[in-house]
């Protein structure tokens, strides 16, 4: 295979050969959406996971399985003719939903309009298509990037990536750059170059039982404690900052005679920079009561980090918005205000997230993609997969590109 030099032809050319591949792409893509992979049930991820081995098997890379715990496991996919001691580019996706088993049954696949319909099509399985495909442009075009692609797909992201991030972290190490197939923002199709942290907490208040007719003075009220509490946390929403901090679900009392023992919030926090998410952390972790005889327990952490632009994740933008410019796209960037296994790999290299599908109403019944936009959108990363390696590269304004 030859070590390419990325030009405008070589961009169309790739482009040609994905449009001749595209009915391919939507059926694969349709065995995908059917065979249904909620996070939480990992006997079902088996036949996403065989469909997807097979799939990057039969394009000339090897693929280890990577057993979990308590999830269907995961998979580590690596070229045959890697070239040793060449610099590594991650390729990072999931093929897990949030969608429980028989979710068809009442949200069908459906092809209607130029668009795809169906639970997973859009986050993120779109996704998995479009990067297997741009393999297979690089592997007819007889196409070797100068750094190598490697391809990790995890069955947990919906639900934290517990299983995976350990993975994660050992394989981003080391890495030029990571590539996330996430679905872009929006039906714009921008780029995620940022990427809010991502926090949960709990609230427990301990109070003191008593009779609520009798002797109230002798109780402690562990739900008005809450609703002090709930004041405080909503107090640290700052929009201009990126902050939000919401109470998601309160629970508590015994009955409505008794002054309750007990209360627990559920919260949810959101931040754009590592120093707001260490601020808010510790904020939330030394609440006071303020109600006497009651004590409050927290526990909690920001556990998804804010993926922060860098110089070098600026450089990575540039070069996706150049390559965009090549095959007749626009693209903008956005900030997205959830998190994904972006956020984790941003700490290490370099990182660009929602290259996957263009489509809509993730985690929602109306989840859609456009199918036009799996070709270009698989081009545009092939494109990205041939550029040499990041380092060697000055930062530009990419308005000086044109």
């Amino acid at each position: 295979m030859s070590t390419p030099t990325l030009t405008p032809s070589l961009s169309q050319r790739l482009l040609d050969y994905l449009h001749s591949r595209h009915r391919d792409m939507v059926d694969l893509l349709k065995q995908l959406v059917l065979a249904e992979s909620p996070s939480t049930v990992a006997t079902a991820q088996k036949q996403v996971l065989s469909l997807l081995k097979n799939a990057l098997l039969s394009r000339h890379y090897r693929v280890r399985h990577l057993a979990g715990q308590t999830t269907g496991g995961h998979l580590l996919a690596v070229p045959k003719q890697r070239i040793k001691r060449q610099p590594r580019q991650l390729l990072l996706g999931h093929c897990d939903t949030v969608w429980p088993l028989g979710t068809l049954e009442t949200m069908p696949l459906v092809q209607r309009n130029g668009k795809l319909y169906g639970p997973g099509v859009y986050d993120m399985k779109a996704g998995l298509i479009q990067t297997i495909f741009a393999l297979e442009s690089l592997l007819y075009h007889d196409l070797t990037p100068r750094v190598t692609p490697i391809f990790l797909i995890n069955s947990d992201e919906e639900i934290g990536s517990k299983e995976s991030t350990p993975y994660i972290r050992r394989l981003v190490q080391g890495c030029d750059r990571v590539f996330v197939m996430e679905p872009s923002l929006g039906e714009r199709g921008q780029l995620k170059t940022r990427r809010k942290g991502v926090g949960r907490f709990t609230v427990k208040v301990v109070g003191k039982a008593a009779h609520a007719g009798l002797e109230p003075e002798k109780g402690a009220s562990a739900i008005l404690e809450l609703s002090f509490v709930i004041q405080q946390l909503f107090a640290l929403n700052d929009p201009e900052q990126g902050i939000t901090v919401n109470v998601g679900t309160i629970d508590g009392g015994i009955r409505s005679n008794v002054i309750a023992p007990d209360s627990k919030a559920v919260v949810d926090v959101r931040v754009l920079d590592q120093e707001d998410a260490h601020k808010i952390e510790q904020t939330i972790l030394n609440l006071q009561p303020t109600t006497p005889d009651t004590q409050l327990i927290i526990t909690g952490n920001i556990g998804r980090p804010p993926m922060e632009k860098t110089p070098d994740s600026e450089r990575l933008w540039q070069r996706a918005y150049q390559r965009g410019c090549e095959l007749g796209l626009t693209l903008t960037e956005a900030i997205a205000g959830g998190g994904s296994d972006g956020n984790t790999t941003n700490r290490y290299a370099p990182t660009l997230d929602g290259l996957g599908a263009v489509g809509d109403a993730a985690h929602s019944p109306g989840e859609f993609i456009y199918l036009d936009s799996l070709v270009e959108r698989s081009a545009l990363l092939a494109s990205l997969l041939l550029d040499p390696p990041l380092t060697s590269e000055p930062l530009r304004d990419k308005n000086d590109e044109n």
